[in-house]
Parts: C-alpha cells; sequence; structure tokens
C-alpha cells in the first residue's frame, strides 16, 4: 500500500536523525565548519520531516480508535463523536501525505545558494534592451519583497534605455531554488515605444541564474590573479572621476572539461569602495568558473531527470509575455496569468509556485511515492 511505503520511509529516517543529533554535537565536528553546516542543515531538514511523522502517525492513530469505537460501542453519544473526530482525521490525512511527500523529494543541495543572475538583450535591438531593463526592474522589486539584497555588478545600457546587459548578484534566503526556474529566453510582444507605425514586434532577452560559488568548491590560486584600478566613469559626482575605485582582475584558467587554457576577464565597478568591488570581481571569478566546471554535471542531471522545468538549458523559450492580450505565458507548464502589469511589478511567486508544483510531481513520480 502507497501508505505502507511512506511509513517505511519515514521510519528509514528516523534513525539517521538521531545519528546526525550525535553529530553536530561532537566537537571533532564543530571544529570541521564545513561539515558542520552540512550536517546542520540536514538536521533541520529531518526535524522537520519528523515532527511531520509525528503528526501523520497521531491522525492514524485517531483514525484506527474511532473506528473501533464506532464499531464496538454502545454508547449513542460518544459513536457520535468518534464519526466526528473520524471524519476531522480523514479529511487530514491526504494532507499531511501529501506535505511529507513533498518533504521527502531528494533536495537540491544548491537551493540555498545565493545567485549571480544575468540578464541579456536578445534579438529587437532597442526594443530588446528596453525589455531587458524591465525584466531586471521585476527582478529588483521582486527581491525587495523578498528582503533579498540585489547588487548590480556591472552593466551595459542600451542607447535608449534599458540595457545591453546586465549582471547582479541576489543574496538571501534558498534564493537559487526560488529563481532558478528563470533562466532562458524571455519573449515580449507589443507595441514598442520606437515605433512609429504602431506595429507589433516581438522581441526577447535571455536570463541566466548561477548558484554562486563558495570558495572550498573552486579551485583558484589567488596569487597569479593580476589587478589593475581605474577611474569609474557614470553617475556618483567628483569622487568617481579622482579616485580609482574600479577593479579588473585577469586569470588564467584551464578549462578541465577541455583542457584549454583562457584569461578570464571581469571588471567591477558597483561601488566607490576599491576592496569592496575587489571582493565583488572576485566573487564573479569563483561563480564563473564554478559554473564552466559544474556544467556538465548540470547537464547529466538534466538529462537524468528529463524535467520540463529547470532543466538549466538557457536558450530555451520559457515565458512569453503578451501586452496586446495582457498576460504571460510559461510555456513548460502551460501556466498563464492575465495580470501582466502586477507581474512585471514583482509579483512572480505565484509563478514559480506553479512551476515548484510542476517539478516536484516530477520528482515525486521518479521516487515512487
Amino acid at each position: 500500500m502507497e501508505n505502507n511505503r511512506i511509513l517505511q520511509k519515514l521510519d528509514g529516517l528516523e534513525s539517521r536523525y538521531e545519528e546526525v543529533s550525535t553529530l553536530i554535537t561532537d566537537p571533532a565536528v564543530i571544529a570541521d565548519q564545513q561539515r558542520y553546516v552540512k550536517l546542520t542543515k540536514e538536521y533541520k531538514d529531518l526535524g522537520d520531516i519528523m515532527d511531520a511523522r509525528r503528526r501523520y502517525m497521531a491522525c492514524l492513530n485517531s483514525i484506527s480508535e474511532a473506528k473501533d469505537i464506532i464499531a464496538n460501542e454502545q454508547d449513542a453519544d460518544m459513536k457520535a463523536m468518534a464519526r466526528e473526530e473520524l471524519a476531522e482525521n480523514e479529511a487530514l490525512r491526504p494532507k499531511l501525505e501529501e506535505e511529507i511527500k513533498i518533504a521527502l523529494v531528494p533536495k537540491d543541495p544548491e537551493d540555498a545558494k545565493n545567485v549571480q543572475m544575468e540578464i541579456r538583450a536578445g534579438t529587437g535591438g532597442d526594443e530588446a534592451c528596453l525589455f531587458a531593463g524591465d525584466l531586471f526592474q521585476m527582478y529588483k522589486r521582486f527581491c525587495d519583497s523578498k528582503g533579498w539584497t540585489l547588487a548590480v555588478t556591472s552593466a551595459s545600457e542600451g542607447a535608449v534605455g534599458g540595457f545591453k546587459e546586465i549582471d547582479f548578484a541576489v543574496s538571501g534566503t534558498d534564493v537559487y531554488g526560488t529563481l532558478k526556474y528563470e533562466s532562458g529566453v524571455h519573449r515580449v510582444q507589443r507595441v514598442p515605444v520606437t515605433e512609429s507605425n504602431g506595429r507589433m514586434q516581438t522581441s526577447a532577452a535571455t536570463v541566466a541564474v548561477l548558484p554562486e560559488a563558495d570558495k572550498f568548491e573552486v579551485h583558484v590560486n589567488e596569487g597569479e590573479i593580476k589587478w589593475d584600478t581605474f577611474r569609474s566613469s557614470g553617475a556618483g559626482g567628483q569622487n568617481v572621476n579622482k579616485v580609482e575605485s574600479g577593479v579588473r582582475l585577469r586569470y588564467m584558467w584551464k578549462n578541465p572539461n577541455t583542457g584549454e587554457t583562457e584569461e578570464i576577464l571581469i571588471e567591477c565597478t558597483e561601488t566607490r569602495d576599491q576592496p569592496k568591488n575587489k571582493e565583488r570581481a572576485l566573487s564573479r571569478l569563483y561563480t564563473f568558473i564554478y559554473d564552466k566546471e559544474h556544467q556538465k554535471y548540470v547537464d547529466d542531471i538534466a538529462s537524468r531527470r528529463k524535467s520540463l522545468v529547470s532543466t538549466g538549458d538557457r536558450s530555451a523559450k520559457i515565458r512569453t509575455y503578451n501586452f496586446q492580450q495582457g498576460r504571460v505565458t510559461d510555456h513548460r507548464i502551460g501556466f498563464t496569468t492575465h495580470d501582466l502589469q502586477g507581474f512585471l511589478g514583482g509579483d512572480i511567486q505565484g509563478m514559480i509556485d506553479a512551476l515548484t508544483v510542476a517539478e516536484n510531481a516530477e520528482k515525486l513520480k521518479e521516487s515512487e511515492l
């Protein structure tokens, strides 16, 4: 029975929960920060599952006791109370089972990470740049609503506004797990402000969401990095032009997948503080290499899962924003919202929730729950 499979999986996790609870108090484990952080996260996740297990067991016991009273009790009031309790718990049972199934879906260890995001104007000229700007503002408002921190690392503005390209970092809670579904080609259908004849035009912008790399995951010889400083340009007053706050790093990196050596060039002019710019440039270097080195791994995972959602394919057209019809449609799951202005205003959580549900459904099929 399905319920037996759920209980078997839960019973198997109980011993692991007890083991991890002991490990995180071991001084040797605490001294190994990388392992300690990993185990404390596992302890929290398992604790949530154990809590669901207790509530599920209490529900099953209540159902069994109520059925026993209905079958054997002579008192009419007791039977009436038992029937009421039985109805309540039988309604609760499928909800708890669904909660447990979702909790048992293997979590992507990268979901908790911060991200580096890139938006690039695609086909459509000036209109594509304007749309890239719209997408950036959409994500900025969404991040603000989540209480996340967004910091632009580099940007190239379009001739009439928007961006040819813009890179930014987002930090907060479970950022990658939330934003990973946004990678791909976003298409807009509207009459551009640059169009004098009022004709509908289709333009596009690409979005890439990369999990931020941890230093211990990527091997970089920081002593081989060549640093340059220069004066920034743009808004910011006289200080921008007089102080060499902009930083540029050059690093020769050997791609382990191809064996070829390539030069990585990264600039950062975001702040007036040179050390902060240096820190952000270094973070982007680690993330760039991490993405390159793990691309084969990501492709293998995507191939095995055959997921409709987060395949990591940045060339796939994932979403259309149609202004004439006032709708936004995600092509991977066929989800449509008719609140286009609200969506561009940062109200994208509903779409992300639908994508998460779709992916979890696929994972549940794979785990036979």
